[in-house]
């Protein structure tokens, strides 16, 4: 019998200074039985850095939402769709391959690569040369011991608060706060 994912639920108080986008989001995570909290919790991250996009890109007119992720490769992690269904922005979490990132940029406007885990350096490393000529993707390195204390603020049932500010993210759920400046690796043109 296969494993199920396990769910969390969290409430989310989202103070995004640098866009001036401040929201409540009410969110349901599916954990699969091969996620990590640490993963999980970078989902929530990248979550946090990119919900102003609902306003930004589509003036409030569209769906941020998380994907299949781990159960279906062809799914995002999380991802913005408009109105019109189409997919504005396609975020990955982790050390995707070269070839999800390249269906990625031909499926979405704009794909978002966030990498932890101490191994993202040697990753990248091996990635950049081959991605260097997708100019809708972003990569951005969230730091090992950042994503590590991310992963203690997970419980089946969270009350987090967030705040972004000058590119920097301070989370805060109980008495954890865990401050993290992800690291750009790869910009797409302006």
């Amino acid at each position: 019998m296969a494993l199920k994912s396990t769910i969390y639920k969290a409430q989310l108080s989202l103070a995004d200074i640098d866009h001036g986008y401040y929201a409540d989001h009410t969110l349901t995570l599916a954990r699969h039985p091969s996620e990590t909290d640490e993963r999980m919790m970078v989902r929530l991250l990248a979550l946090a850095l990119n919900a102003h996009q609902l306003q930004t890109l589509c003036q409030g007119d569209a769906t941020l939402a998380f994907g299949a992720g781990l159960s279906d490769p062809n799914d995002p992690d999380l991802w913005l769709k408009d109105f019109t269904g189409a997919t504005r922005l396609w975020i990955e979490v982790g050390q995707p391959e070269e070839k999800p990132l390249q269906k990625a940029c031909q499926k979405a406007d704009a794909v978002i690569v966030y990498a932890f885990h101490h191994a993202a350096e040697v990753w990248w490393r091996g990635l950049a040369d081959k991605v260097a000529r997708l100019d809708k993707l972003q990569v951005w390195q969230v730091p090992s011991e950042s994503s590590q204390a991310l992963a203690r603020l997970a419980e089946r049932s969270m009350q987090l608060q967030a705040t972004v500010q000058e590119g920097a993210v301070t989370f805060s759920g109980g008495s954890e706060v865990v401050h993290l400046e992800p690291v750009c690796w790869k910009t797409a043109p302006a």
